[in-house]
């Protein structure tokens, strides 16, 4: 900055601080309003950790019924296989489920020749879900094959 140009700095921050010495504080209505925006900031910030807290125990509520569906189905594949028409797969302990929820297990026979659901073909699907308040949450589905 040249020197000409500080020199006329000086005597507005002058005249500037001489306008400020007549102005004693704030009022009471600058008070309030920057109150009230504080507040509303805070509200809105509130409310959006909220929210956030709801959807992260949605969340982990949904990862633990999967992890149960898949427990549940991986069982099911470690079971002997059931050449029965339906067949029939044990549940999992009463102590895996997480209360409230329930598990259903439908076990077909699929017909991969077509020679007649009689005969067994080696091949079922197997469809494991997962019920909370009487209405589906997961369904998982798989594929059982005669070893």
């Amino acid at each position: 900055m040249s020197g000409k140009g500080f020199r006329d700095l000086i005597p507005r921050v002058y005249y500037y601080l001489r306008y400020l010495r007549g102005q004693c504080g704030l009022t009471l209505i600058e008070t309030l309003i920057s109150l009230s925006i504080l507040g509303l900031v805070a509200g809105i910030f509130l409310s959006g950790m909220s929210v956030s807290s709801k959807a992260v125990m949605i969340s982990q509520k949904r990862m633990s019924v999967e992890s149960v569906a898949k427990s549940q189905m991986e069982y099911i594949m470690n079971q002997e296989y059931d050449g029965n028409n339906p067949p029939e797969y044990e549940q999992l302990d009463e102590t895996d489920i997480p209360e409230g929820y329930e598990i259903t297990i439908i076990a077909e026979r699929l017909d991969p020749k077509g020679d007649g659901f009689d005969e067994d073909d080696g091949l079922q699907m197997i469809a494991v879900i997962v019920e909370h308040n009487e209405e589906e949450t997961v369904r998982l589905e798989g594929y059982k094959l005669s070893r």
